[in-house]
């Protein structure tokens, strides 16, 4: 009995590890995710939402988040035709 509970467990450890093939296959491509210049929209929106002159699009509202001063950098990426990932859905 004591041998069957070694044994399944040096089977259980051995399953959880891959081998360096099965790693390299589970890898994605390392392309760039965000193009140079969706990076310096963003951070031009950043600059000005540190100097608090940021202001969101209709309302002309000052932008009080962060997240949303990335967001206002990358659609206007992705206005100007910059590599930027789709949005995910709500």
């Amino acid at each position: 009995m004591a041998t069957k509970k070694s044994a399944s467990r040096k089977s259980s450890s051995t399953s959880g590890k891959k081998s360096a093939s099965e790693k390299s296959s589970s890898k994605k491509s390392s392309s760039r995710k965000y193009s140079p210049s969706a990076q310096k929209s963003v951070e031009r929106e950043m600059h000005e939402f540190k100097r608090g002159k940021l202001k969101s699009g209709r309302s002309g509202k000052k932008v009080t988040n962060p997240k949303q001063a990335i967001a206002i950098g990358l659609s206007e990426a992705r206005r100007k035709g910059a590599k930027v990932p789709r949005k995910k859905a709500a």
